[in-house]
């Protein structure tokens, strides 16, 4: 398996959204997608375990 898709909601407008993650990318990941309801940016932070479980760290590309 080469990618996963993790859910998460939008920091913006709390909507769940789909981020699909690039398993050849590394064990950590930094990208900025656009939310698919409110198009606002969020900043999402990937890290892949040793076990291969994904864990996100989500936040607003704002800072705030």
């Amino acid at each position: 398996m080469l990618e996963a898709d993790q859910e998460f909601d939008c920091p913006y407008c709390g909507q769940v959204n789909t981020a699909r993650l690039d398993l050849t990318g590394g064990k950590r990941q930094v990208f900025v997608t656009d939310c698919a309801v409110c198009c606002r940016p969020i900043k999402v932070k990937a890290e892949l375990d040793e076990e291969g479980e994904v864990s996100l760290d989500i936040q607003r590309e704002d800072g705030e």
